[in-house]
């Protein structure tokens, strides 16, 4: 064995990513709705046509989809690194040691903020895939990990 670390142990997003990722959405599908519904008043096609699966999908974005992403999410920080896995479709499984780590942001955008949430953003030397979102976490949780991980690297240095 190569002594990876096990998917078991990965730790959940804040359970409040669900609503913020549902409230995205919704914001997103809005637009949507309404131009269906403009153009089913415009009369081109038979009732319904346009509107219906507007919303269908409108619906499944928001009440299924955000749920699914929050799942398929997940991390590990271990004592010098940090592992983040994500996707659906296309899994993708980061290690992140801290060695490598350039600098750390805690990034919170007005739905995030809302709902006590932040995104750790680790950026870190080379070009392919230099920086690594870690959205989902509490704030609180979010400055932690950040200066933990800001600590490792300064003993590192030393």
């Amino acid at each position: 064995m190569y002594g990876t670390m096990d998917e078991d142990a990965l730790t959940p997003l804040h359970p409040n990513y669900v609503k913020a990722v549902r409230l995205g959405t919704a914001l997103f599908a809005l637009p949507l709705v309404i131009g269906a519904l403009v153009l089913e008043t415009a009369g081109l096609l038979p009732h319904g046509s346009f509107v219906v699966p507007a919303l269908l999908v409108a619906l499944y974005g928001v009440l299924r989809v955000p749920l699914r992403r929050y799942h398929a999410r997940g991390y590990q920080m271990g004592a010098d690194r940090l592992r983040v896995v994500r996707g659906l479709l296309f899994r993708s499984d980061t290690v992140v040691p801290f060695g490598r780590v350039q600098h750390i942001d805690v990034l919170q955008g007005p739905i995030e903020r809302g709902y006590g949430l932040a995104t750790l953003v680790l950026h870190t030397a080379g070009n392919h895939n230099a920086s690594v979102a870690l959205p989902g976490l509490g704030h609180a949780d979010a400055l932690a990990m950040r200066e933990a991980i800001r600590a490792h690297v300064k003993r590192e240095t030393i």
